[in-house]
């Protein structure tokens, strides 16, 4: 099974020439407060487990048109990038969607989280970009078919069409066509999620050789799953109580599991800093003078904290103070 046949399967076939001069796209990032580390099926992005995300206010947002050159364009953030690993990813991923080989996009892309730094900027861009696709062609695609669409290009892609919490279902089929975004209909409005910058430098290895490397070679691997799927139920049941003590504490255990599981491998993977330690310590030490702040981190060197809305003063002064060391 490829990418292509999915493709085909959503759209029936059917690959129309687009019905706007221009499509637009706008998603949130998501940060997995339940992690999904590594694929069962990497041409399809399909992964091991399933995951659990909140999104975020920051994302991306996305305009495609027909380019009038002869090739692809790209620009991100005001800036031309069509000769990048970026530009080659982006490129190989509309190869999907061409309505003829001739056919050439222009795409003009603005994150508002910096780009492969660990804060799911890819999330977001390829969710607005199948978004700006869908209003492009005038596919009218449900969102579920929309999530099967972005996980292809980027797998926790399929948890940004939605805002609050999302489930993305692993699922069980060959075709992929049950792993999906499902969004948990939960109203939690003084829970906030806050990134912390410690670098905005590209991260030195990628997620996705990152997770090969992983299940390749960690000896801790084999227990991740199991992890994940009794993180999952407790978290789950934390968000049902509104019980945010659970929810921080599984999130936390749960980004140090991974990563723990990354330093195993060989060669060890370390997206740490001096700088994201520092950062932890601090949440540690304001937890432990009674004040409920927790953490995650994905693949990169950036954490996110997790608090309610009374902790905001502290967590604006932890922010501010980290900046200073930023790189």
């Amino acid at each position: 099974m490829k990418p292509s046949d999915i493709v085909n399967h959503i759209l029936n076939n059917n690959a129309p020439l687009p019905q706007k001069q221009k499509g637009h796209g706008a998603a949130p990032a998501n940060i997995a407060l339940v992690k999904y580390w590594g694929k069962r099926d990497s041409t399809l992005n399909l992964p091991m487990t399933s995951s659990f995300s909140l999104s975020l206010s920051q994302g991306a947002e996305t305009k495609v048109t027909a380019s009038e050159t002869d090739q692809d364009s790209f620009i991100l953030n005001g800036k031309e990038t069509s000769h990048n690993i970026f530009a080659e990813r982006l490129a190989a991923f509309l190869d999907l969607f061409r309505p003829h080989p001739q056919f050439y996009f222009h795409v003009s892309t603005h994150s508002s989280v910096p780009i492969s730094a660990g804060l799911a900027s890819s999330a977001a861009g390829f969710a607005a970009l199948v978004l700006a696709l869908d209003d492009f062609f005038g596919w009218q695609l449900d969102k579920r078919s929309l999530s099967v669409l972005a996980r292809l290009g980027s797998g926790s892609a399929c948890r940004s069409l939605w805002p609050g919490f999302v489930e993305w279902q692993a699922g069980s089929d060959l075709n992929g066509m049950d792993s999906h975004g499902i969004p948990l209909d939960v109203n939690w409005p003084a829970l906030r999620v806050t990134p912390l910058i410690v670098s905005r430098a590209p991260k030195p290895i990628d997620s996705r050789t990152a997770m090969i490397q992983t299940q390749a070679s960690s000896p801790l691997y084999a227990s991740w799953p199991d992890k994940v799927a009794s993180d999952l139920t407790l978290m789950k049941q934390a968000i049902g109580q509104q019980d945010f003590t659970r929810l921080g504490e599984i999130a936390e255990s749960n980004a140090l599991a991974m990563h723990a599981c990354m330093m195993s491998a060989w060669p060890p993977i370390c997206y740490h800093q001096p700088a994201t330690l520092e950062a932890m310590h601090r949440v540690w030490a304001l937890r432990k003078a009674g004040n409920p702040i927790y953490f995650t981190q994905d693949a990169g060197p950036n954490i996110k904290l997790l608090y309610l809305a009374p902790q905001q003063a502290h967590v604006d002064r932890l922010i501010n103070e980290q900046a200073e060391v930023a790189v």
